[in-house]
C-alpha cells in the first residue's frame, strides 16, 4: 500500500474511481489527498483515506497527470500489425493489486481478430482471473475492452471471462514468476 516512495496527489476535480478489491464505483471529491501506489498501463492505484482506488488514465488529469496519447496505426495496416498492437494494449492492462500485466500473469487464453463487412475489425478475447471471486473481474474486463477499442479499425472488442482451464501460477511468464518469487 502506501510507502515513502508513493507519490502524493491532490484531486483537483471530482473523479470517478473504483474501490479495490471490491470493484464498487465511487466518486473521490475535489480536494481529496492521497498517494499513488501504482501507475502502470495508463491507470493509477491510489491510497486515499485508508482505501485503495483505481483511477482510469482518462481521469488522470484530476490528479495533474496527462491522459494517455491516442493510438496510431496506418490506414492500410495489416492484420499482423493490428494483432501486434492488440497484444501491446493487453500488456497495458494490470490488476490494481498485482504489478504485472494480464499477459504475463497468464490470464489471456485466446485472442481472435475478425474482419467485418465494412473493413473494420472485431477482437474476441477469452481471459480468466487469478481467482473466480475476484471483485475486480468486471473492471479488468472493461479495461481490456476499452483499451482494445482504442485501436484504430477495431470497432468492437468482445471479452469473455472463462474459468476452464482454471488459472494457476504455472501460467505466468517466467519473468512474472521470478519477480514474485514463485519460480
Amino acid at each position: 500500500m502506501y510507502s515513502r516512495s508513493s507519490e502524493p496527489v491532490h484531486f483537483e476535480r471530482d473523479c470517478e474511481a473504483v474501490m479495490v478489491p471490491q470493484g464498487e464505483t465511487v466518486t473521490l471529491p475535489a480536494g481529496s489527498y492521497g498517494y499513488i501506489t501504482q501507475a502502470l498501463g495508463g491507470s493509477y492505484t491510489v491510497f486515499v483515506e485508508g482505501n485503495l482506488f483505481r483511477i482510469a488514465g482518462k481521469d488522470g488529469d484530476a490528479m495533474g497527470k496527462e491522459p494517455p496519447a491516442p493510438l496510431e496505426l496506418p490506414a492500410d495496416a495489416s492484420d499482423e500489425e493490428v494483432e501486434k498492437l492488440v497484444w501491446q494494449q493487453l500488456r497495458t492492462c494490470f490488476d490494481p493489486e498485482i504489478p504485472f500485466n494480464i499477459v504475463d500473469l497468464g490470464l489471456v487464453y485466446e485472442v481472435e481478430l475478425k474482419h467485418l463487412d465494412d473493413g473494420q475489425r472485431e477482437v474476441d478475447v477469452k481471459m480468466t482471473l487469478t481467482a473466480p471471486a475476484c471483485g475486480m473481474g468486471d473492471i479488468l474486463v472493461d479495461d481490456v475492452r476499452s483499451k482494445l477499442e482504442m485501436i484504430p479499425t477495431v470497432v468492437e472488442a468482445d471479452v469473455e471471462l472463462v474459468f476452464d482451464p482454471p488459472w494457476g501460477q504455472h501460467m505466468m511468464s517466467e519473468a512474472a514468476r521470478l519477480e514474485t518469487g514463485m519460480l
